[in-house]
């Protein structure tokens, strides 16, 4: 039975070449980069409900999300990986092969908790390969909603674009796991590892479990007033944007000592940009485990050890040199800020608490300190304020945008 039911979608696989779908999405994420698009405004409110997160920092994600999906973007990172768009549709000269990149099959997307949009960016790469998708929404109903405007801008997209909502354990969800050819998941090291049991054995997975980001201030960068402050408020926006819930949030800080602006005078600078910010982006709901970590953190301050510096509103904390055999909190707005005299200092202290990175910012270009973050495992190397702006074609967790999706076929 299932193989007929590929073999009929295969016939229709082909009727809608490449170019076709990366248009459709692009006109898609136009109208859904428009604030006062009726179906935005709705799951605007949906997901701040969900995530707790207040209306400008949805906004701001949503922008985030969707402005950068144009149709050059999406065909650059298709070209960069697989040569040409072209070969989506038939085949093409590759080193002096004929090569085509066929659809691997149906995919099965489980979103993420937190992240909003998470799903949004591997499904379009999906569609793009012309494998069917199928979303495992949260309750604010995103990708649901998106692919309802999709299927407005390419009717034949509404077959090959689904979502519904993910409880998991549901008979439904198991069924879809088992079938599908390939799945991407997004959570919790223990919820992957549950959802990769229950694929069968020859489907890809591609996971993206828990992992953290951080950021390294030079001396270089401290030499002046104006570079440290500028470093200080790319820094203050890391911290407090999603309230530090995304693996591209700021959450760990080295500055090292020695440059014109000391560590501490630097952390003053960071703590009142960070008030600016949280007028941009005001804070969330409250987790009580700040409370906890912060009434440690004063304790520490009362005994000689260590600073603590919180914005007025006191929704923004800095704890400046906290014990480095302690991990990073991973806490909403809590930084850890590390005064250190070498990058040895901030390798040896990844290394020791095996911090899974995802993104390594600096105050600074720096080709060393680049390499130093890409040897820790980060997959994104940004500046300081820009570390949660990734563009569709950058490589999320270090993987193919598109490649997860397809097979090659060669004549030689």
């Amino acid at each position: 039975m299932r193989a007929c039911a590929v073999a009929l979608w295969m016939s229709k696989t082909y009727s809608l070449d490449a170019a076709s779908v990366i248009n459709a999405v692009s006109d898609a994420a136009q109208r859904w980069s428009d604030a006062d698009f009726p179906p935005r405004v709705r799951t605007t409110e949906a997901i701040a409900k969900r995530t707790g997160y207040t209306i400008p920092v949805v906004d701001y994600g949503l922008d985030r999300l969707f402005v950068p999906l144009r149709a050059e973007a999406l065909e650059n990172a298709i070209a960069q990986e697989l040569g040409s768009v072209e070969a989506l549709d038939r085949f093409v000269e590759r080193d002096g092969v004929q090569s085509r990149a066929y659809p691997i099959g149906s995919i099965v997307i489980v979103s993420s908790q937190t992240t909003i949009g998470v799903a949004i960016v591997p499904a379009v790469f999906a569609l793009c390969a012309k494998c069917p998708v199928l979303v495992k929404d949260r309750e604010d109903g995103l990708a649901r909603a998106f692919f309802e405007t999709l299927a407005q801008e390419h009717p034949e997209l509404e077959q090959r674009a689904q979502a519904r909502a993910w409880k998991g354990g549901d008979p439904q969800e198991d069924r879809d796991l088992r079938v599908a050819d390939a799945v991407v998941a997004f959570g919790r090291d223990d919820s992957l590892a549950a959802i990769r049991r229950a694929l069968r054995p020859g489907a890809r997975f591609v996971g993206y479990g828990h992992r953290a980001s951080i950021g390294y201030v030079s001396r270089e960068a401290l030499a002046n007033e104006i570079s440290a402050r500028a470093a200080a408020e790319g820094a203050a926006r890391d911290l407090v944007l999603y309230d530090g819930e995304g693996c591209m949030s700021l959450h760990a800080l080295f500055v090292e000592r020695d440059g014109a602006i000391a560590p501490l005078e630097f952390a003053r600078m960071l703590i009142d940009a960070a008030a600016v910010t949280s007028v941009e982006f005001p804070a969330g709901k409250l987790d009580p485990r700040v409370v906890t970590y912060c009434t440690g953190a004063n304790f520490r301050q009362a005994l000689g050890r260590g600073s603590v510096l919180r914005t007025p509103s006191a929704d923004t904390t800095l704890v400046l040199d906290p014990p480095q055999h302690e991990a990073p909190p991973l806490l909403p707005r809590i930084l850890p800020v590390y005064s250190i005299d070498t990058p040895d200092e901030c390798e040896e202290y990844v290394r020791s608490h095996g911090l899974p990175l995802e993104a390594f910012a600096l105050a600074a270009p720096s080709e060393t300190l680049a390499d130093l973050g890409a040897r820790l495992g980060a997959a994104r190397i940004a500046r300081l304020g820009e570390m949660q702006s990734p563009g569709p074609g950058l490589h999320h967790g270090g993987r193919a945008r598109i490649s997860d999706f397809i097979r090659w076929a060669d004549v030689a």
